[in-house]
């Protein structure tokens, strides 16, 4: 059977790990995994703007052997003449894989059903898992924790909009590594409750937590990993999410919230608004591994195609 990254609680704990492993493998040894030499193609499809996944997953695919096929919106059927599914019956038979960066994640779903190539989710309203293996990959460089899979047992906040994909791809892939989760958010942009009863239902399993809190400073307080995202989501219109009277206004990352972690590593997928969701100061100071976790993004989506193609 095919397997598919939709979400990220489609990787079990331990493959987790095996993907985590495997992405330090090829960090190190760049060129060591050809699965795609051939060169096989993977089809990356772009609904949204991009850079960072753009640019990784076209150097990551060429890095494997592989043939990067980028297709810009307005430059296929796929959602206009032609079904996902129909898409997706073509696509199986003439690329290695799929890469998609959409909306709905519906869509995604769809086009997993009819293909027997592995579909990635390259970015969704819903979530955004490739991201988090990347997240991932840096906290374990720069906080192993020495045991298991590195990751166990350490604490992550995140601040902002509890809602986003962001937020929901934190709480899962979180929990899924064992990790205890916190997200600070205001009332009303709180994560989805089926989101959050996966996540406490998989940390049953793993060891891990999430909370769901009101107050910036309770979340912070020990944590060893901050983070933050933009206020207004790709695709959403300001409607006063930005600026001193937003709701997440409170939820800013800076040195004080800082000054209550466990000296904790701050990071942001980025695009960063300096001086809205977190300060220039902290961003840019000791503590950000922003950068790091960017280049990272390489790294992890090398290994997760390397073991989608392996399984």
């Amino acid at each position: 059977m095919t397997r598919h990254f939709l979400k990220d609680t489609d990787l079990a704990p331990a493959e987790l790990t095996e993907v985590l492993d495997l992405a330090a493998e090829l960090k190190a040894a760049p060129y060591s995994a050809r699965p795609l030499a051939g060169p096989q193609t993977v089809a990356v499809i772009f609904d949204k703007t991009s850079t960072r996944t753009r640019v990784s997953f076209a150097t990551g695919i060429a890095a494997l052997g592989g043939s990067p096929l980028i297709i810009n919106p307005g430059e296929s059927q796929l959602g206009h003449k032609e079904s996902v599914a129909d898409t997706a019956r073509v696509l199986e038979r003439m690329v290695a894989a799929i890469v998609w960066r959409t909306f709905a994640q519906s869509g995604l779903e769809e086009m997993a059903a009819h293909s027997s190539a592995p579909v990635i989710n390259a970015l969704s309203d819903d979530y955004h898992p490739c991201q988090l293996l990347a997240d991932l990959l840096t906290i374990r460089e720069h906080r192993h924790t020495g045991t298991g899979n590195g990751l166990s047992g350490l604490t992550l906040a995140y601040f902002g909009d509890g809602a986003n994909n962001m937020a929901h791809s934190y709480a899962l892939a979180g929990v899924n590594a064992g990790m205890h989760m916190r997200i600070a958010a205001p009332a009303g942009s709180h994560p989805d409750p089926g989101v959050l009863a996966e996540a406490q239902e998989l940390a049953t399993v793993t060891g891990g937590s999430v909370l769901v809190t009101e107050d910036p400073r309770e979340a912070a307080t020990g944590a060893d990993v901050l983070v933050t995202d933009t206020w207004v989501s790709m695709g959403q219109d300001d409607e006063g999410r930005s600026g001193e009277e937003s709701p997440f206004a409170a939820y800013r990352l800076d040195t004080a919230l800082h000054a209550l972690s466990n000296e904790a590593l701050v990071m942001h997928c980025l695009p960063a608004y300096r001086g809205q969701e977190i300060t220039a100061e902290l961003i840019d100071g000791p503590h950000s591994v922003v950068f790091d976790e960017a280049e990272n993004r390489l790294h992890a989506q090398k290994a997760l195609l390397t073991w989608l193609l392996e399984h």
